[in-house]
């Protein structure tokens, strides 16, 4: 599905983003988001005139800490900004928060200081503070390398280009530091030369992001009341991370974080100068396939039109990640959802030839968690268009061709075809003697219903969305609050209630079970995520996921 490649969106760029960021985030969700909202923000990176064009990822932070601060959650924030200054002598209240602005930005500025290939490549990274008193982030500079003296460190002071630029000479247990105060910013870094190179892209401005024409074009996709963006190089990003980016359709992407009355939207998008696939078609509100997925549902995925997947931007996107990551070009849908992958192997049917090329109209696919086993339930809406009863018709022939019986009954007055599969059970009897009874076991189920057709994993289920009336997914208020962040048109959406689900896609996106770790605190708030993509624009590929969280 469409949806499904965004969550390529996750691993190129937001959960970069999230890694790194979200772990100053998590204690705010205590506070009403409203009292965020509108304000109190940087309404960019300003740090990014010291940042090079070619530089790999700028992480930036684009609100005060302490305006996140909640008052039962101070614990929390205490122990962060404890941990951050940990052996320095630094006390953030009385020496930070007196001049720290609205922006922490924190960039991988190159792949290899040196470029010497006979050491270890050592990146360079560089952060930047930005103060709304210089004369006191500045003293704060003295201050912190005074304390690093007093540490027992040595420090050599140099003047370039105008600015005071104080480093170790050495590197210790804590690791080289350099430091300097630039204007409304205090910078620091792991190398003289990176805080050298920082000054020169200011005074030459062709060498800094700012002027670069895909960050340009990357801001203005930047909501103005964002938290926290990430600009991703993505070719620099490959080779940093030794991946190899052979299809390189995207070039560039920013992911930004942006508080919403119900949670939080990460909103992504990516940049290219080349030619791309233009976007699927565009929908106004949620497909009325979805009212045949019952609430119960714990992912869902929706849309229009799977016949044309391969011609997608998605298609591209998600052709670039996947080779990145494993050299391979894996099939979009080949991991769409696993129940249906499964259905696929034991039929011997082909998803893209068998089912997929003729979903031209609405589709609803659905998991519903089963407490007594480990694979959920499934349900997959289509809507009916020319070719579909002739196609469902080449499904039975399949599964009559897999030895499977084809047989129809009433349910609740719905005539209901089912694909059964008989074996034969042997009992002992109390004579001591055998019978053989046979057994017939359901493979998968489909009905007609208004001007949809339905499939589902069992009996059970299709009469779960017989009955569904005012109890489908698409009435559901946690799924209502959560499509109203997303932005309208778009082309449909993945929806997954995180108590109920999270595990099943763990098993199918292994990374996702770091994710959790590393997030835990934020992810404990989440109620339901959902992901969309939308925009018009063949230069662009444009997507969000909206967390809705829980506030108690």
């Amino acid at each position: 599905m469409r949806q499904n490649s965004l969550f390529g969106f996750l691993a190129a760029g937001a959960i970069a983003l999230l890694l790194i960021v979200i772990a100053g985030f998590y204690w705010f969700f205590g506070k009403s988001p409203v009292n965020l909202i509108g304000g109190g923000t940087a309404s960019e990176p300003g740090a990014a005139i010291f940042v090079s064009k070619s530089a790999p990822v700028m992480v930036s932070m684009l609100v005060n800490p302490d305006k996140l601060q909640a008052s039962n959650s101070d614990r929390e924030l205490s122990k962060l900004k404890t941990s951050l200054l940990a052996n320095t002598g630094i006390d953030y209240k009385q020496d930070v928060q007196p001049w720290l602005g609205n922006e922490i930005t924190l960039a991988v500025t190159s792949l290899d200081i040196d470029r010497d290939p006979a050491n270890k490549r050592q990146p360079g990274y560089l952060m930047a503070l930005a103060s709304h008193k210089p004369e006191t982030s500045r003293e704060f500079v003295e201050l912190l390398f005074s304390k690093r003296v007093l540490a027992g460190e040595n420090l050599v002071v140099e003047q370039y280009k105008g600015v005071k630029l104080i480093s170790d000479t050495s590197p210790s247990e804590k690791g080289l530091l350099v430091g300097a105060s630039v204007g409304d910013f205090v910078l620091f870094a792991n190398d003289p030369k990176v805080l050298r190179d920082a000054i020169n892209n200011v005074q030459a401005p062709d060498l800094n992001l700012t002027n670069s024409a895909q960050y340009q074009k990357a801001l203005k996709q930047l909501p103005k009341n964002a938290l926290a963006a990430t600009f991703l190089n993505l070719p620099a990003v490959a080779e940093w991370q030794n991946l190899k980016l052979s299809e390189a359709t995207y070039d560039s992407q920013i992911v930004s974080l942006a508080l919403n009355p119900k949670g939080l939207l990460a909103e992504t998008s990516l940049l290219t100068s080349s030619a791309t696939s233009p976007p699927s078609s565009q929908l106004s509100q949620p497909v009325g396939a979805l009212n045949y997925i019952p609430e119960t549902a714990g992912l869902a995925i929706s849309g229009v039109d799977l016949s044309n997947l391969d011609n997608s931007d998605l298609a591209q996107l998600w052709k670039q990640v996947t080779t990145a990551i494993s050299g391979s070009q894996k099939d979009l849908r080949s991991g769409l959802v696993q129940p249906l992958a499964d259905v696929q192997k034991a039929w011997g049917i082909d998803l893209r030839n068998d089912i997929f090329s003729w979903v031209k109209g609405e589709y609803a696919i659905a998991l519903l968690p089963h407490q007594e086993q480990i694979n959920p339930d499934w349900v997959f809406v289509v809507e009916k268009s020319e070719g579909v009863p002739e196609a469902i018709s080449r499904l039975d022939a399949i599964a009559s061709s897999q030895g499977l019986n084809v047989s129809s009954l009433t349910l609740d007055n719905q005539k209901v075809f089912a694909w059964t599969k008989l074996t034969t059970v042997t009992n002992n009897t109390d004579s001591g003697s055998e019978s053989i009874n046979l057994k017939a076991k359901v493979q998968g189920v489909h009905t007609n219903l208004g001007n949809y057709e339905i499939f589902a994993s069992s009996i059970d289920v299709i009469n779960q969305v017989l009955k569904v009336k005012d109890n489908s997914l698409v009435k559901n208020r946690n799924f209502q609050d959560s499509i109203a962040a997303i932005p309208q048109p778009n082309q449909g959406y993945l929806y997954l209630d995180w108590a109920k689900s999270h595990e099943i896609v763990e098993r199918q996106i292994p990374i996702l079970k770091l994710v959790e770790v590393v997030a835990k605190p934020f992810l404990d708030k989440v109620r339901s995520l959902i992901v969309s993509s939308y925009g018009s624009d063949t230069g662009l590929l444009k997507g969000g996921v909206f967390f809705e969280l829980n506030h108690s």
